[in-house]
């Protein structure tokens, strides 16, 4: 019988340092991207088309996408944050494209700075790229943000949350991402509401995007896995945060939860070694980030046997 398989989308390429202090070199992003395919990292988040004014690391994102025709067996993906955004990807050579809009209203202005309605305009305008020849093969993911709370609103409704996800299954969202920007989320809220986002989604992909910011992160996958969600973001070194939500730190890391998966009998295909000799020299790379991760301080246990 064969094993059940995790996909741990990398994100660390965008959401890890989008708010570094130190610009990392193009060629350096390239390797990074490169020595993630090589410890078995399926799908990689490369890169944001935002504003170079706006996040300046990521002014370079054209010339990153130059490193996907060499990331064999990868899904390579890109944020965008407008209609403008997803058409640079997709003329950098992306078609995976990933575009979020904030549940909270608050979050929304300070973001992006329109309502969330208007993001769900934004948003459609996107999908009809999907008619046009450069948007053909596009497969579009739409992440929820702040879905189980906000630092700048407080509480978000669920039941917004649910709405929202209806309207853009039915607006031409191919994947369904349920993030929790800013670390709010417990189990008990993943649990009540992540099986009415996967019945919405309807067959479409559901992926999770946990930020650890209250040490509830890995608890929120296991709540997930329960729900059936099998693809996650992860962050090497657990790096990551919001520029525009104040207290939000690094997403769940990924060295931390391949162990975890992989200790409970799922396959993610990760070779945590080679993760965490890359997360070394990341940590060169960057200088002071704030970084985490046990596996890291304590190593592999002995009795560590990765799924086959």
């Amino acid at each position: 019988m064969m094993p059940d398989r995790v996909i741990l989308r990398e994100v660390g390429l965008r959401d890890g340092i989008q708010m570094a202090a130190r610009f990392l070199p193009t060629e350096r992003k390239r390797e990074w991207a490169l020595r993630l395919r090589d410890a078995g990292v399926a799908e990689i988040e490369l890169t944001s088309f935002v504003p170079p004014k706006n996040v300046p690391q990521f002014a370079d994102a054209a010339e990153v996408a130059g490193v996907i025709p060499e990331l064999t067996g990868v899904v390579p993906s890109a944020l965008v944050p407008n209609l403008k955004g997803a058409e640079n990807a997709l003329q950098a050579g992306f078609t995976h494209i990933n575009y979020v809009l904030s549940i909270s209203e608050a979050h929304s202005q300070s973001n992006v700075r329109r309502s969330t309605d208007e993001a769900i305009a934004e948003f459609r305008r996107i999908a009809a790229l999907k008619q046009t020849g450069a948007g053909q093969k596009m497969v579009l993911g739409v992440g929820l943000a702040t879905t189980f709370g906000c630092t700048l609103q407080g509480e978000v409704d669920p039941e917004r949350v649910l709405d929202v996800a209806r309207q853009i299954v039915a607006g031409g969202a191919d994947e369904v991402i349920v993030a929790d920007t800013v670390g709010y989320g417990n189990p008990a809220q993943v649990r009540a509401i992540l099986p009415r986002i996967v019945k919405i989604a309807d067959g479409r992909r559901v992926i999770c995007h946990f930020h650890d910011t209250r040490g509830l992160g890995l608890a929120n996958v296991l709540a997930a896995l329960e729900a059936g969600v099998r693809v996650f973001d992860s962050s090497l070194a657990g790096l990551g945060g919001c520029p525009f939500a104040p207290g939000a730190t690094g997403n769940i890391n990924t060295e931390d939860t391949a162990f975890m998966l992989e200790s409970m009998g799922f396959a993610t295909g990760i070779d945590i070694p080679a993760l965490l000799e890359l997360r070394r020299d990341v940590e060169t790379w960057l200088g002071d980030e704030r970084y985490s991760g046990a596996i890291a301080r304590a190593g592999l246990p002995k009795t560590y046997q990765p799924v086959i």
